[in-house]
């Protein structure tokens, strides 16, 4: 059950990492997002209900599909990010979620993102005028640092009583 446990671990590290990216952003069509539902659920060692599992004791029964049904859709209506990762296996069908005439969505990474505030400038600059000031700066500065060295290699050569003319 450790390897069963390590391989899961394992893969749902990949799925993590396939997501993550960029591979799908930036689709008005389309969009992959991780349901985390089900990561950190657990059977009890010991006094297993066995109503989870079907006849054979393998498959999981109607109620587990339900459960899982349930959780997933909750999921699909929590934003990326703040999604509920574990599962009360409560046979309770008062917590199906509804979405919210504010959010009457499934959430995805687009519009899981609180949209940030647009900022306008009242009198844009050409894009030249960033490039002259900058230009013009180091311009000033390439003859500050020529000045302070004459100055310096004056006093060298001349000396300290000399270098301002009396």
């Amino acid at each position: 059950i450790e390897e069963l446990k390590r391989i899961n671990r394992n893969y749902q590290t990949e799925i993590k990492y396939l997501i993550s990216g960029d591979r799908y952003d930036g689709k008005e069509d389309f969009a992959v997002v991780l349901q985390p539902f089900f990561h950190y659920s657990f059977i009890p060692q010991t006094g297993t209900d066995t109503s989870f599992f079907s006849v054979d004791c393998f498959h999981l029964s109607e109620r587990t599909h339900a459960e899982m049904a349930i959780a997933l859709w909750n999921n699909m209506l929590e934003p990326v990010g703040r999604k509920q990762d574990y599962n009360n296996f409560t046979h309770d069908r008062a917590k199906i979620h509804c979405p919210s005439e504010a959010s009457p969505f499934i959430f995805t990474k687009g519009n899981s993102q609180p949209e940030l505030p647009k900022t306008t400038c009242s009198t844009p600059l050409p894009v030249w005028v960033p490039v002259v000031v900058g230009l013009v700066s180091l311009l000033a500065g390439i003859i500050m640092c020529w000045l302070i060295m004459s100055v310096v290699h004056y006093d060298i050569v001349y000396g300290y009583e000399n270098c301002f003319l009396q």
